[in-house]
């Protein structure tokens, strides 16, 4: 079964040594997965959920743009799989030609599904199997002084300005 996820915020990880990597939060099934990213893809992530545009179009806002002037659409954003610890996920896509529809899949980093899902407003969906694997209860991230959870520790984007007007101020 699949789950439409939210993206809850952007921020940066935290556990007993201290600031960790970039981390965005999804919720589905009531449930919250953590993904850790790259601080450039955090920063993507985080300028879109603030609507705000970049100086330069940046790598997302790019790719977006060429899909839409090639006559195709990002239907839906799907992070399918969890192995080894690394995420996979997938972007489902339209074209229409000559009045007919063609459909493609692609395989992706989960970072930039989310990052173009965000941009292009389409759904993301989690899978069940994803979720019963990374997803924690949202009390979580919430009691900063409890020993982090498989490495996952809590949430606090307090030690980077980039991510200062995020959910998590």
């Amino acid at each position: 079964m699949e789950h439409e996820a939210t993206v809850e915020g952007v921020g940066v990880g935290m556990s007993d040594e201290g600031p960790g990597a970039p981390v965005v939060l999804l919720s589905a099934r009531e449930e919250l997965i953590p993904i850790f990213v790259s601080a450039d893809q955090a920063q993507s992530m985080q300028l879109a959920l603030d609507g705000e545009p970049f100086e330069r179009p940046l790598t997302h806002d790019l790719f977006v743009e060429m899909v839409a002037e090639f006559g195709a659409a990002i239907d839906r954003v799907r992070i399918d799989d969890l192995a080894d610890g690394t995420f996979y996920a997938k972007i489902d896509t339209e074209q229409y030609s000559g009045g007919e529809r063609k459909q493609a899949v692609f395989d992706a980093r989960p970072s930039d599904g989310i990052a173009l899902a965000l941009r292009v407003d389409c759904p993301l969906i989690v899978s069940d199997d994803v979720v019963d694997e990374a997803g924690r209860p949202p009390d979580a991230f919430e009691d900063h002084d409890a020993p982090d959870d498989a490495d996952l520790g809590d949430v606090d984007d307090s030690a980077d300005d980039e991510f200062d007007d995020g959910p998590f101020s």
